[in-house]
C-alpha cells in the first residue's frame, strides 16, 4: 500500500511540474490584462489587448483539469495515457469538479491504460495499433463511464461542499484557517510536507478560489525574509545569534526568498532546527492569517514579491509579508542562543583546529 502510495504522490508531482509553466503564464497574463483595465470577453466587437491577455489568460486556466489529468495518465502509463487523461480532464471540467477532478480521472485512466498494456495480448499485426488506438480507446470508454455514471455526483457534490465551505467562512475563521495553511505551507521550506497544503492552494485556484493562493505565496516568502531581518534585529540589540557561515547563507537565502524559494533557509536552520522551525512556522501563520482575513487573492501560483501587484488587496499583502517576517525575526532574536564571538566565527575555530591535528612539526623517521 505504501508503495502505491509513493508512486502516486511521484505521478501527480511530475503532472504539477508540467502543469505549472501553464498555470504561471495563465495567471500572469489574467493579471496583466487586470491591471490594464481588460476583462474576459465572449464577442470580438469587445476586443482589445488588455481584454485579449485576460481572455488568453482564462484559456489556459480552464485547461487545468485536462493538463492534470493527461500528464498524470502520462506519468502512470507513458504515451498511451496522454489522450486518455486529457479526455478525463475534459470530463472532469463538463462535471465542474476542477482540479480535483482531473486528478482523479487522470489516476483512473492512467492505471487502466497500463493495466491493458501489461495484460492486453493481440496479434502480431495489431500490436502497431496497441499505443495509438486500442489502448487509449479502451481505456477512455471504461474510465469514461466510471467517471460519468459512478463518480460524477459524488465529485459534484463535494467540490460544491468544499467551495461553500471557503467563501462562508467568517472573520474570524478566516484568521484560524490563514494561520493554519500559512504554518503547515513553510514548516519544511518547501519539501514534503508543505507540498500537501500548497498543492490543495493550487487546486483550489484552479477551481476559481483565488485566497488560499495567495497565502502561499507570500509565506514562501516569509523563512527568507525573516532570517534577514532577524540578522538585522540582532545587529541592533547586539545580540549574535548567527554564526559567520550563517551570514553568509542569509545573504543568499533573501534574494532567492525574493523569488519565493524558502529552501535557501535550509542550511541556516539545521544548525538549529527547533528554533528556526517555530520561529518561522509562526512567522508563516500570522502572514496567512493577515492575508486571507484582509481577502488577499493571488491568481498567480509563484512569482514572488513581482506578482504582488497583480493581487487582490495588494498593501494588505505587503502588510501580510512584512507582520509574518517581522514576527519570525522577533522570535528568533528572542528564543535563540546568545553566541560568543568565537562561536560566531566558527569557521576559524574549526581551521585552526584542523591545523593543530594535522600538525606534522614533530613527526620523524628513523
Amino acid at each position: 500500500m505504501k508503495k502505491v502510495l509513493n508512486d502516486i504522490k511521484k505521478h501527480v508531482l511530475t503532472s504539477i511540474s508540467y502543469l505549472l509553466p501553464l498555470v504561471v503564464a495563465a495567471g500572469l497574463l489574467i493579471a496583466i490584462g487586470n491591471l490594464l483595465g481588460g476583462q474576459n470577453i465572449s464577442s470580438f466587437d469587445e476586443l482589445t489587448v488588455p481584454s485579449a491577455l485576460t481572455t488568453v489568460g482564462v484559456f489556459g486556466m480552464g485547461l487545468i483539469p485536462s493538463f492534470i489529468g493527461g500528464y498524470i495518465a502520462y506519468s502512470i502509463a507513458d504515451r498511451p495515457g496522454i489522450a486518455p487523461g486529457f479526455l478525463m480532464g475534459q470530463i472532469a471540467s463538463f462535471l465542474n469538479a476542477g482540479f480535483l477532478g482531473g486528478l482523479i480521472g487522470g489516476i483512473i485512466v492512467g492505471y487502466i491504460a497500463l493495466a491493458i498494456e501489461k495484460n492486453v495480448k493481440v496479434p502480431k499485426w495489431a500490436e502497431a495499433l496497441m499505443p495509438m488506438m486500442i489502448v487509449p480507446t479502451v481505456s477512455t470508454i471504461i474510465a469514461g463511464l466510471i467517471m460519468l455514471f459512478v463518480l460524477g455526483a459524488p465529485l459534484i457534490s463535494f467540490t460544491e461542499a468544499l467551495t461553500n465551505f471557503i467563501t462562508g467562512l467568517d472573520q474570524s475563521q478566516k484568521v484560524a484557517y490563514g494561520f493554519i495553511i500559512g504554518w503547515i505551507g513553510c514548516i519544511d521550506y518547501g519539501g514534503a510536507i508543505s507540498k500537501v497544503p500548497n498543492l490543495i492552494c493550487d487546486g483550489l485556484m484552479a477551481d476559481g478560489i483565488y485566497g488560499p493562493e495567495g497565502i502561499k505565496v507570500l509565506a514562501a516568502m516569509v523563512p527568507p525574509f525573516g532570517v534577514t531581518f532577524g540578522l538585522l534585529l540582532s545587529k541592533v540589540v547586539n545580540k549574535p545569534i548567527f554564526k559567520k557561515t550563517e551570514e553568509e547563507n542569509i545573504k543568499v537565502a533573501f534574494p532567492m526568498g525574493v523569488c519565493m524559494i524558502s529552501e535557501g533557509v535550509i542550511p541556516i536552520a539545521m544548525n538549529d532546527l527547533l528554533r528556526t522551525v517555530i520561529s518561522t512556522s509562526i512567522g508563516c501563520g500570522v502572514c496567512g492569517a493577515i492575508a486571507f482575513s484582509m481577502g488577499v487573492e493571488s491568481r498567480v501560483p509563484s512569482g514572488g514579491v513581482f506578482v504582488i501587484p497583480a493581487m487582490a488587496e495588494p498593501l494588505w499583502a505587503v502588510v501580510a509579508l512584512l507582520a509574518g517576517s517581522c514576527v519570525t525575526a522577533v522570535l528568533l532574536v528572542l528564543i535563540k542562543k546568545r553566541l560568543t564571538p568565537e562561536q560566531a566565527d566558527d569557521l576559524d575555530i574549526e581551521v585552526e583546529d584542523v591545523e593543530q591535528e594535522v600538525d606534522l612539526s614533530g613527526f620523524s623517521l628513523s
